[in-house]
């Protein structure tokens, strides 16, 4: 299975080409894709891959003799320590692959039911996606836990000295995404990761919209759990990942029961296999598991600097050209972001804003981004949000000025 990549060096042009859907009209338009925050888009090497898969190597793993089931097993495992050295886990058996950051949450949420007591705290952020609120309150009201939040200022940043406030004996355990999704805010994680430890309490990472943008190192970063998603890498949806440390995963409890989580089962009583088997019951999404990997080697030949650097300049050109725009406000302007410019109209509609450029062949997301608590700090029903990838142009946001342009005219 080839998942070689032809790029030596940052090409705007070359890149352009690997991704297929790039090419399509909508609405007699040629795409212009900035809803990256939600999904990326999937580069043909990453879909030969899957094609390969299903052609080549289609069969169930770990369970079976037979030729297929083992070369689909060492792909699939392959694909495990692909991702282990990207985010450098210290043991790949710490990396437990997942249908995506939610089933992450889910799953440390659910293990820490027996593991708080009544009183104990936990801290979330005013900047989370609702898959990083809702699996804590949860938790709370199983276990008697008191939800803290972590609030946030005018720019769309953390006020870390209320943090600071925050932590306590009592705190044992902290959430907070690397990037917000709905503003593009990059938290200072890893002084928080430290001050939490301070405490005794552990942390975990949303890194939903920071590994499109950043390779994060989860051993420098000394985080207990990272949780991220295939689909905005430039992989298929339906799969992710969940690190933790070793000591940490050991201590919690399967969240699912069925095959492949066991290593003995009678009706008297069963035991467990180790890990990371311990969390992955059932068939997984082994061609996404695949494929996750060979989306990595992807922007791994890219440059995840070169990215950086590419999507920082697109962010400073968006951000410059909408600001001209009278009666344009851009929500989220933290001193450190990435490439996420939301904004409102004053008098329109996100939404009507949404669908005139739709119209346009343009791709923005509307509404509270599933973030409704940040849209209730600014007291706004949502925004307007344009999320750019390594594979955009200063051309595509020329022609979403001009397409918001048009819009503020016809909605006016």
């Amino acid at each position: 299975m080839n998942t070689t990549v032809k790029h030596t060096e940052f090409n705007i042009d070359t890149i352009r080409e690997d991704f297929p859907i790039l090419n399509r009209k909508v609405n007699g338009k040629p795409l212009v894709y900035f809803d990256n925050a939600a999904t990326s888009q999937t580069p043909k090497q990453v879909i030969d891959v899957i094609v390969d898969y299903y052609s080549n190597y289609n069969a169930n793993i770990h369970r079976g003799v037979h030729t297929l089931s083992q070369e689909a097993t060492d792909l699939y495992e392959a694909a495990r320590l692909k991702i282990q050295q990207h985010f450098n886990a210290k043991h790949s058996y710490e990396i437990i692959l997942t249908s995506g950051t939610t089933h992450g949450i889910n799953l440390i949420a659910n293990g820490f039911t027996n593991l708080l007591e009544k009183g104990d705290e936990v801290l979330v952020s005013a900047l989370e996606h609702h898959s990083n609120i809702v699996p804590w309150q949860m938790l709370c009201e199983r276990s008697g836990a008191i939800l803290k939040v972590i609030p946030m200022n005018e720019k769309g940043e953390l006020i870390i000295r209320d943090y600071d406030a925050l932590l306590s004996k009592r705190t044992k355990l902290v959430f907070v995404n690397h990037i917000s999704n709905a503003l593009g805010t990059i938290n200072p994680i890893e002084d928080m990761i430290k001050k939490a430890h301070q405490v005794g309490a552990a942390v975990l990472v949303d890194g939903a919209q920071s590994s499109p943008h950043i390779k994060p190192d989860v051993q420098a970063l000394d985080v207990d759990f990272y949780v991220a998603s295939a689909h905005k890498m430039c992989g298929p949806t339906g799969v992710g990942l969940l690190y933790g440390k070793e000591k940490w995963l050991n201590k919690l409890p399967p969240y699912q029961g069925g095959g492949e989580m066991i290593d003995q089962v009678t009706f008297e009583k069963t035991t467990y296999a180790g890990l990371p088997h311990k969390f992955e019951a059932g068939t997984p999404n082994i061609c996404g598991g695949i494929a996750f990997g060979a989306a990595i080697d992807y922007m791994n030949a890219i440059g995840f600097d070169a990215i950086a650097t590419y999507e920082h300049e697109l962010l400073d050109y968006a951000t410059a050209q909408l600001s001209a725009i009278e009666g344009l406000k851009i929500y989220g302007t933290a001193d450190e972001k990435t490439s996420v410019v939301s904004f409102n109209i004053e008098g329109i509609h996100p939404y009507d804003i949404g669908a005139i450029l739709d119209k346009l062949g343009i791709a923005v997301r509307t509404g509270h981004h599933c973030a409704q608590p940040i849209m209730d700090f600014f007291k706004i029903p949502g925004t307007v949000r344009a999320s750019f990838a390594f594979y955009n142009t200063k051309a595509e946001i020329d022609a979403l000025v001009e397409g918001v342009k048009k819009a503020k005219m016809m909605l006016s």
